[in-house]
């Protein structure tokens, strides 16, 4: 490949890495913060970095009453209710669980687009990959050996979290695919709307839990400023330089630096059949976006 070929890579690469880190991160701001704490911070700092390239770049918001009230819809589902879940899983079940969890994001958005949109038709290749997946879930949770309820509340949290983005993505791109703006005013304002609507839980949630540490200071920063803000941006420039099929293909990347990442800093482990598990859950991805065809 020619060297402009290749000028999508780096921009892929850390955001695969970035967002696998930021099930660890959201370990880390818990140190300090409450789930709800996590999720406000998150939106505040990556709205914040947004914002200064929105201004730096001198472009503009959306101007109507419907645009944000379709980007607050958006925000919930891709920001505020997901920002919240991931980090209250994270309270019960691995950092590493969690990141596994997050690639059945596919899975959930072919099934409420055809469910609740009714926008696309299943295929029999799709709809085995989705029993794959399910299967693959079955084992990551290792159902057979959990008693325990509150494993079980952080996997129901983790799947509802998945399904919030997985209806995002088929109501983005029925309401604001179309919308004349750029994707960093898109994402800027979006992130605004899910700080304004995690804003009233400052005032009668717990948002701190413990004294702020380096440790947990820098986690939010990070998981905020990069993962929420900029993170935005090497999205955004790999769709424009390689294209929407190998921008989604970082779901594959996630999981596994998350597992990695998850291993050494916190020596969190997979048994071997929640690895079996993952890769299941992966393989169904893949079926999903149709990177792999078993029925054709």
């Amino acid at each position: 490949m020619n060297k402009i070929s290749n000028k999508w890579l780096p921009g892929y690469i850390a955001l695969g890495v970035t967002w696998g880190c930021s099930f660890l991160l959201i370990k880390y701001s818990l140190l300090s913060l409450s789930p709800v704490g996590v999720a406000f911070f998150r939106g505040f700092f990556g709205a914040l970095v947004l914002l200064i390239i929105l201004l730096i770049t001198k472009q503009k918001l959306p101007n109507k009453l419907n645009h944000w009230l379709h980007l607050s819809v958006v925000a919930f589902l891709l920001n505020s209710a997901p920002g919240f879940l991931f980090a209250y899983s994270e309270t019960l079940v691995s950092s590493a669980l969690a990141g596994m969890h997050n690639a059945t994001t596919p899975i959930m958005s072919v099934l409420f687009t055809f469910i609740i949109f009714r926008e696309q038709k299943i295929t029999g290749n799709q709809l085995l990959g989705i029993l794959v997946g399910f299967g693959g879930v079955g084992l990551l949770s290792s159902f057979w050996n959990q008693v325990d309820g509150t494993h079980w509340t952080g996997i129901f949290a983790l799947l509802l979290a998945t399904s919030c983005y997985g209806i995002s993505y088929p109501y983005s791109k029925r309401y604001l695919s179309k919308l004349e703006f750029s994707s960093i005013s898109l994402a800027t304002a979006q992130v605004m709307c899910s700080v304004v609507m995690l804003s009233p839980f400052l005032f009668f949630s717990k948002i701190q839990t413990a004294t702020f540490t380096l440790q947990s200071t820098l986690a939010i920063l990070a998981l905020g400023g990069i993962g929420s803000g900029v993170a935005y941006i090497w999205n955004f420039e790999t769709v424009r330089l390689a294209g929407a099929s190998i921008a989604s293909s970082v779901t594959y990347l996630t999981p596994v630096f998350a597992v990695i990442v998850g291993f050494i800093f916190l020596s969190e482990k997979l048994n071997t059949l929640q690895m079996v598990g993952g890769l299941l859950v992966l393989i169904s991805a893949a079926m999903i976006q149709n990177r792999i065809k078993v029925i054709r």
